[in-house]
């Protein structure tokens, strides 16, 4: 397990498996619905538009996401009472709980990392 400490920013890398996927298996869906295939090629185009663009940044006490260099979400830890990565042999689904909101995001960035740092900042342990 990687160890970072613990008043390093971290920044996720971007992946890119599930925009892709949804976007081949959109071609073969062609054929039996093209209204079904459309949906899903323009979801994978959209989250690989996304995963381009966005970066989430884990600081020692918020997890920050980022456009480019603009900062467009704080999320500080101490709101924070749960997450969970949702299916664990594919990861494609975050999701985390503050006091007052819940929120989910597609993987599509490191899983392995984001896994890392989340029980490191914020310990399973430690949620309500």
């Amino acid at each position: 397990m990687t160890s970072f400490a613990s008043d390093q920013m971290i920044e996720l890398a971007p992946s890119y498996n599930i925009p892709i996927v949804l976007v081949l298996a959109a071609i073969p869906m062609v054929w039996v619905q093209v209204w079904v295939a459309l949906a899903i090629g323009l979801f994978g185009l959209f989250l690989m538009i996304q995963a381009v663009m966005l970066r989430l940044k884990f600081t020692p006490t918020d997890l920050d996401i980022f456009r480019g260099d603009k900062l467009i979400r704080r999320f500080p830890y101490r709101d924070w009472q749960n997450w969970e990565i949702f299916w664990s042999p594919v990861p494609i689904l975050f999701y985390f709980k503050e006091v007052n909101s819940i929120h989910f995001l597609p993987i599509i960035f490191d899983p392995k990392t984001l896994r890392t740092v989340l029980e490191q900042r914020f310990p399973k342990s430690s949620a309500s």
